[in-house]
């Protein structure tokens, strides 16, 4: 009788030890294809999202961007989305200040840079060359990185990816229509 229970003994803790190996076994076997964290990414890709906008919203986004990049430029000044993009500022005449206000036709490109075509140009109530001006804003005004002024050519072009953005974040203009408040940005985010 002695020998059953041994061998009852033995074959239940063969048993167990046999649940315990095979246990191990399933829990050390990676769980597949399915299962892994995908790791793939390569550096320095983004993730897109568009983002639509309106051009109420657009202004006070603009706006906050120049207050804080352009805090110390000499000359303050401002851009309104209307039916076209407006910006606003003062000229240093003698020991007064005259009124500026420049209006651009503004244009997506491809790439997602943005183009504004000086459209129209009024210095209180004298005429100036619009070239003049231009390089005037150029020469005077702090503006953002990516905010190139072509005065010959009568244009500022955007170059959106160039903004300065929190966390590596950058922009690419879709659509701009301001007639139809039809705005539309591609957020390009970095993925590390």
């Amino acid at each position: 009788m002695k020998n059953k229970w041994k061998r009852g003994f033995f074959l239940l803790l063969g048993l167990n030890g046999l649940i315990v190996i095979i246990l191990l076994t399933l829990i050390m076997i990676p769980a597949g294809e399915k299962g892994k964290i995908q790791q793939n990414i390569p550096d320095n890709e983004s993730v897109s999202f568009e983002v639509k906008s309106n051009k109420a919203d657009l202004n006070r986004l603009i706006n906050q961007y120049i207050k804080k990049e352009a805090a110390d430029s000499p000359i303050e000044y401002s851009v309104r989305l209307e039916n076209e993009v407006e910006l606003y500022g003062t000229l240093p005449f003698f020991s007064q200040e005259v009124d500026l206000k420049l209006t651009f036709e503004p244009e997506a490109l491809d790439n997602g840079d943005l183009v504004l075509k000086q459209k129209s140009i009024s210095v209180g109530s004298l005429p100036l060359p619009v070239s003049y001006v231009l390089k005037f804003i150029k020469e005077n005004y702090k503006l953002p990185k990516g905010v190139d002024i072509q005065p010959n050519d009568k244009l500022i072009y955007v170059e959106m990816k160039q903004l300065k953005l929190k966390s590596d974040v950058k922009i690419k203009a879709n659509r701009f229509d301001l007639l139809k408040d039809d705005i539309a940005f591609t957020i390009l985010v970095p993925v590390e």
